[in-house]
């Protein structure tokens, strides 16, 4: 089952939230239960969005989400370049 979708604001306010609680004594297993998320998600949040404000969150985001669809873009530009070679040869 796919849980919520976290904007990178919401990211980095919990996290800056989290590692106050930690501050105060609780554990990373309190902490993530807080959030209803697990301790995998909070340390690859803290991993990728560690030390970012939120700007550069919602960059980071929007860029990969580019280089997703740029590189889809190339790997049909490939197919097509194969697929034209082969025709080219006759081997169809």
């Amino acid at each position: 089952m796919k849980g919520k979708e976290h904007t990178p604001d919401e990211i980095i306010k919990r996290l800056k939230e989290g590692d106050r609680m930690l501050n105060e004594g609780k554990s990373t297993a309190e902490v993530a239960r807080q959030f209803q998320i697990t301790e995998t998600t909070w340390y690859r949040w803290k991993s990728t969005y560690g030390g970012m404000k939120a700007q550069d969150a919602k960059l980071l985001k929007e860029t990969l989400k580019e280089n997703r669809r740029l590189k889809t873009i190339v790997a049909y530009q490939a197919l097509d370049i194969v697929m034209l070679k082969e025709i080219a040869r006759g081997n169809f």
